[in-house]
């Protein structure tokens, strides 16, 4: 009896990274629609600093924009980091925008001015983007490294956008949605560590 080993198509992680950066943008688009539709009613459900009734902003607030040109700014970002993240797997992406989404949110409604409300993904773009720059050296993988490094030329420039100082533009869901990246990646090369993976 002869045995035959068979290879994962790597096209086909592509697509089903694609399919996954692509559905979870389309996500959002389709929640501004509404939102839009609806006069902006659904705004009301961003952040609001320690409001009990704001925690649950935390939530949603990843999901609402102010706008389209809001949500514009936030979506090709969005599309090429949260693909690189998905290549490894869904799971991974998963993961790594939990990571992001809760450590960016609890830090919003704890730090951020009293009665400001913050909406967007900003703070994914941030998660997404950090784990990207650090998971390579922390795994000690020579490609994400390589890719690391491509992110950072491409997108380096955005991590200004942790320091305060633009009106309307909440550093404080970047800076702790970066933090929130990099505990991810930290976690993940723990992980790979513990399971006997190298680096």
């Amino acid at each position: 009896m002869s045995t035959r080993t068979t290879t994962a198509d790597p096209t086909m992680g592509w697509v089903r990274a694609g399919a996954v950066s692509l559905g979870f943008v389309t996500l959002l688009w389709l929640a501004e629609i509404i939102d839009t539709v609806q006069g902006g009613d659904l705004d009301q459900y961003g952040i609001q600093p320690r409001s009990e009734d704001g925690l649950w902003g935390i939530l949603f607030a990843p999901l609402l924009h102010g706008g389209f040109a809001h949500l514009e700014a936030n979506t090709v970002p969005l599309l090429i980091l949260g693909f690189l993240v998905a290549t490894v797997s869904f799971g991974r992406w998963l993961s790594v925008m939990a990571w992001a989404w809760l450590v960016s949110g609890i830090g919003v409604w704890l730090v951020a001015p009293a009665g400001s409300l913050t909406i967007g993904a900003s703070g994914l773009v941030f998660g997404l983007l950090t784990y990207l720059l650090v998971v390579g050296f922390l795994e000690r993988s020579p490609v994400r490294i390589l890719i690391g490094v491509g992110v950072f030329l491409l997108y380096g420039g955005v991590l200004l956008g942790v320091l305060p100082g633009t009106p309307g533009v909440s550093w404080q869901g970047h800076l702790f949605g970066a933090l929130g990246g990099v505990l991810a990646a930290r976690l993940h090369a723990r992980r790979r560590r513990a399971a006997g993976f190298p680096g």
